[in-house]
């Protein structure tokens, strides 16, 4: 029996948000819109994207004492996230600083503070969390050694779903538990290094190769490739007018991640994950623009 449908081990960052006509060349200054302030990093996007669709979920994370910590727990515990496995103190909450042009596309440049003092041993000192979880989803703006201490404290059944992102390559032991990778184009690129290929099946069959039990390809507002043992499959997406992207590939992973766990097959799991990625770029923001069920279900 597990008491979560999902622990998320990750970041927790505030997110500086300015609209921009378009990004400045070197040396070159530009005007934007007023500064915005969200709660967000990959980790803590997860975490509250997955209870806002009714998942049992809990963070493992760490924050600093100060204003934007405080912002990101009343966030992640308004959605519902159980934040007992959140970690206050040892260096100042991380802070992304985010440029949206019209588009919707954005730009990020990421001080971790705080996420980098997550540890392995606070990984060590929170087992009881990923014994208590069904599937454990992590990303890389916390340390690589963190995360494999993950992988290794998972429990025999446990589900393990990665992003690695900020894209890095990543040790065999890591590759070999992920159920799946979740990469976009850029990730892909840098997790093969050489041997990319061309197409987003290419990208899938050189992964798999990798060791990873399973692979998925984001393709933005093209949905999403999806490959293991049985194959490779194409899943569209739906057509929306996209008004910001930040957060929507958290937003996919964590729907992703929580309907492997309930059973369903990877393409139907990332079917309605990229219904929710989809209605999240509809809005402003990472966390307020997730949706809840019956907004998915309306879709």
């Amino acid at each position: 029996m597990y008491d979560y449908d999902l622990l998320v081990v990750g970041s927790a960052n505030a997110d500086l948000v300015i609209g921009v006509d378009r990004r400045p060349g070197a040396g070159e200054t530009v005007l934007g819109s007023d500064l915005a302030v969200h709660p967000g990093g990959k980790g803590a996007n997860q975490g509250v994207a997955a209870a806002r669709l009714g998942a049992r979920t809990a963070l493992l994370a760490r924050v600093g004492d100060d204003g934007h910590g405080r912002l990101l727990l009343d966030s992640m515990r308004d959605a519902g996230v159980d934040t007992g496995g959140v970690l206050v103190g040892g260096a100042p909450t991380g802070v992304a600083l985010i440029t949206v042009d019209p588009s919707g596309d954005n730009s990020i440049v990421v001080s971790p503070g705080a996420n980098g003092r997550l540890v392995p041993e606070d990984v060590e000192a929170a087992a009881s969390l990923l014994q208590a979880s069904r599937v454990v989803s992590a990303q890389l703006e916390i340390p690589m050694e963190t995360v494999e201490e993950v992988v290794r404290g998972l429990r025999q059944g446990t589900r393990f779903v990665l992003n690695p992102s900020p894209p890095r390559p990543l040790p065999p032991e890591v590759l070999a538990a992920c159920d799946p990778l979740i990469v976009n184009e850029h990730e892909a690129r840098v997790v093969l290094g050489a041997d990319a290929g061309a197409t987003p099946s290419e990208w899938a069959e050189a992964l798999l190769a990798l060791g990873p039990r399973s692979v998925v390809v984001t393709l933005g507002k093209e949905g999403a490739l999806v490959s293991d043992a049985s194959g490779v499959a194409h899943v569209p997406s739906v057509k929306v007018e996209a008004v910001d992207t930040t957060g929507a590939g958290d937003a996919f992973t964590a729907a992703l991640a929580w309907r492997l766990g309930l059973g369903e097959s990877l393409a139907e799991a990332a079917r309605y994950a990229t219904h929710v990625g989809a209605l999240a770029v509809t809005r402003e923001g990472a966390q307020a623009s997730f949706p809840t069920a019956s907004e998915v279900a309306a879709l």
